[in-house]
């Protein structure tokens, strides 16, 4: 017996970027997403069945690029330029694209027609052709806008219609055998490779091994100190502040208690005044 499963996995830290990205922005957002495609047979041995094959294809989100605008790399009829796409790409290759992204608000989780036309016209020109397409709807819980909520679906086209398929956000709740999963860095980023490649020598020797550890703990050790005393400042003077403001509010009730008995005072002595007139 054969079956098939299809999932998308991405880590959080790609989810999370998404989210603030979005917060940040007044307007509807759209992009690339970069990764790679997983295959992995596995096979079951139970009672009922002997030979139980599962076919399980991974999608594995591993980088986001943002387009500057909507409709950068299509136009009204939802044409693709190709030559745009490799302008949102930059040094990146075409090769690692293996889906698109939209968050729009408010709305509900479906693909448009427009959306739907796009897909499909990106599965003509990328070398991939099992694109995803990722639709996040986040919308406003709270009247104060303090807490939100993101829902994300991912639509892969089965040969008929669009399906909803299961995304799954590394270490994050997730109950699988493995402790902690890692994707492999097919589509890293330039000022980050550089980056590693500047301060290599700082943290690894010629064998490869970690060195200066001892220097990094020390260095976290006094950072978590600093903070601790900065906190400790602060806790200091927020309670200065709150015992001025209880001042401050006493003050101006003797005030108002003191500007109320000058007017009674007022009033009785023009009362006085006119009585003694009248007499």
């Amino acid at each position: 017996m054969e079956e098939y499963s299809t999932t998308v996995r991405t880590s959080g830290f790609v989810l999370s970027s998404l989210m603030f990205q979005h917060l940040n922005s007044d307007c509807d957002v759209e992009g690339l997403l970069l990764g790679e495609s997983v295959g992995e047979e596995k096979s079951k041995i139970t009672d009922s069945q002997t030979d139980h094959i599962q076919f399980v294809h991974t999608i594995n989100i591993q980088k986001h690029i943002t387009c500057k605008t909507t409709h950068s790399f299509y136009n009204n009829t939802c044409e693709v330029d190709q030559e745009k796409i490799r302008q949102v790409l930059s040094n990146l290759k075409e090769e690692n694209v293996i889906g698109w992204y939209r968050q729009r608000r408010n709305t509900s989780q479906q693909m448009t027609l427009k959306e739907q036309l796009v897909h499909q016209n990106l599965r003509k020109l990328l070398p991939y052709q099992e694109l995803v397409f990722l639709l996040l709807t986040p919308s406003e819980v709270t009247m104060s806008h303090s807490t939100h909520r993101l829902e994300y679906t991912a639509f892969l086209w089965n040969g008929s219609q669009y399906s909803n398929i299961p995304v799954s956000v590394s270490n994050l709740g997730t109950l699988e055998q493995q402790d902690y999963w890692r994707v492999s860095a097919t589509c890293p980023s330039l000022s980050h490779c550089q980056a590693i490649k500047q301060h290599r020598a700082k943290f690894f020797s010629s064998e490869q091994d970690l060195r200066e550890v001892e220097n990094v703990n020390d260095m976290n050790d006094a950072l978590l100190d600093e903070m601790k005393s900065a906190c400790v400042r602060v806790e200091r003077s927020e309670r200065r502040v709150e015992k001025l403001q209880a001042e401050i509010t006493e003050l101006k009730k003797a005030i108002r208690e003191r500007r109320k008995k000058q007017q009674a005072n007022e009033s009785k002595a023009v009362c006085g005044f006119r009585c003694f007139k009248c007499e």
